[in-house]
């Protein structure tokens, strides 16, 4: 890895750090956008899902007093079963394909929540948070996003902002832990050159991470959201644009 990569790859997680600290996820999608350019699908997978045990167990500990187990069960129960699948798909597909893919994600992602549309809040069921949850572990196993699908389906039946975080964090760090433990049965885990980025860039995730939580609640939360938001759509344009 040539300097210029090595900026790139740290830069990257400097912001996914930040990210989380202030807003309690996205780091996947943050930096999957620039991660995907210079690193390989399974590494940036890999080091998704294992750095988002960092940033998740933190945001666990500030909404322990909010848990709600019953919720988040069924999202865990489903998520079993979807990560294993996605852990053996991301061997086979083509990078290309994960990168456009992601790429569309991000974009749909950003361009809703700019958009705000007005939406009456959808009641959910167990049953359909255990099949969210499937989806969420196949995207998590895939890419290691692994808590995108969960956050929006809890944003999108309303609550009060602390309320849906209790939610979606446990589901992320636990999804993530299970994509993290597939891959080290794998053998990719402990794959030597991610196990190097991995301790490259935990200091500067850390450091984004402590950031990002001290700047929570002292900046506008519209502007401030707008401009993550904006982060996240050129990462996704990024992605499907031709790359040189």
């Amino acid at each position: 890895m040539d300097a210029m990569t090595l900026t790139l790859y740290l830069v990257a997680t400097f912001l996914g750090g930040f990210t989380s600290g202030l807003t309690g996820f996205a780091a996947g999608l943050v930096v999957s956008g620039i991660w995907l350019h210079i690193i390989t699908p399974v590494q940036t997978a890999v080091l998704i899902a294992s750095y988002g045990l960092v940033n998740q167990g933190y945001g666990i500990w500030k909404v322990r007093h909010a848990l709600q187990w019953r919720r988040i069960l069924p999202f865990v129960a489903g998520g079993a079963v979807g990560v294993p699948l996605g852990a053996q798909l991301v061997t086979y597909l083509n990078p290309m394909h994960i990168r456009f893919g992601v790429g569309v994600l991000l974009i749909a992602y950003s361009t809703y929540n700019l958009a705000r549309p007005s939406f009456r809040p959808i009641k959910s069921t167990r049953m359909l948070d255990g099949m969210v949850g499937v989806f969420n572990g196949l995207l998590g196993g895939l890419t290691g996003l692994g808590g995108v699908i969960s956050t929006i389906w809890v944003q999108l039946g309303g609550g009060a902002k602390d309320a849906q975080r209790a939610i979606f964090q446990p589901v992320l760090f636990l999804t993530m832990t299970m994509t993290t433990v597939t891959f080290a049965a794998s053998g990719h885990l402990l794959h030597v050159s991610i196990l190097r980025l991995f301790l490259l860039g935990l200091p500067v995730l850390l450091l984004g991470l402590w950031t990002g939580v001290r700047l929570y609640g002292k900046l506008d939360d519209a502007a401030f959201r707008k401009v993550i938001l904006g982060l996240l759509l050129l990462s996704g344009l990024s992605l499907i644009v031709p790359f040189h």
